[in-house]
């Protein structure tokens, strides 16, 4: 399970660019099948300012980049709970 974590956050270091200047990494509820993830991560890469989001069924986490002078982790958490799948700000990095 690390490594998909590990290697979600590579992808998304690998992927975004200087506007993306802060990660957070959401807890995700309500994500039942392997479907859920791609759901969650069109509802999060819909935000303005987002650069990436990596989502993994296994874990029930969500990884986004993106931009603070465009977006707040609230915006974030709001996006994923309009989809059906209420979070929380599990880490700020």
């Amino acid at each position: 399970m690390k490594p998909v974590i590990l290697l979600a956050g590579l992808v998304i270091a690998a992927c975004t660019d200087a506007a993306a200047d802060r990660r957070v990494t959401l807890e995700v509820n309500n994500m039942t099948c392997a479907t859920c993830p791609v759901a969650v991560r069109v509802a999060l890469e819909k935000v303005p300012g987002v650069a990436a989001a990596t989502v993994d069924f296994k874990s029930k986490l969500a990884v986004v980049a993106f931009d603070s002078a465009k977006t707040t982790p609230a915006a974030l958490t709001k996006a994923t709970a309009d989809a059906g799948f209420p979070s929380t700000l599990k880490q700020d990095q």
